[in-house]
């Protein structure tokens, strides 16, 4: 089930998602979206759980959420990836998922952020496995 109307693509809807933001904060996305297709040219945006940008490659990649103080950029696996920047800061204590918090006027690395992107997608394409061939009978 998606939830993006059919006549809408979800880049579009992403779009619009930053142009109603019309703050620092659409900005924000905007620019984390661009550095997340710079690393990946190969990402499918999609929209999720009401909408939230996700931008996916074998699977979650991160997804980026919209607050009146953050932009909260959600790696759905990111416990597991290499953080040397430290560009983590929110949901440390989880055992899966690891997050970013933007606030105004915060800038984040683009070189490291493009990195942990990258190790993202690595884990996911080590971790897709092909479909169960069905036996015959």
């Amino acid at each position: 089930m998606s939830d993006v109307p059919a006549d809408e693509s979800p880049s579009r809807l992403i779009d619009a998602r930053i142009a109603a933001l019309d703050d620092w904060r659409g900005a924000a996305l905007a620019r984390v979206r661009a550095l997340i297709h710079e690393a990946d040219p190969s990402v499918v945006e999609t929209v999720k759980w009401r909408g939230v940008p996700v931008w996916e490659h074998a699977g979650i990649l991160c997804t980026g959420e919209t607050y009146k103080a953050a932009v909260k950029l959600t790696f759905a696996r990111g416990a597991v990836l290499p953080d040397p920047a430290g560009l983590f800061n929110a949901s440390l204590e989880g055992n899966v998922r690891r997050a970013i918090d933007l606030r105004e006027g915060d800038t984040i690395d683009a070189p490291a952020f493009r990195a942990l992107i990258r190790a993202a997608v690595e884990l996911n394409l080590s971790k897709a496995t092909p479909k169960a061939r069905r036996k015959s009978v």
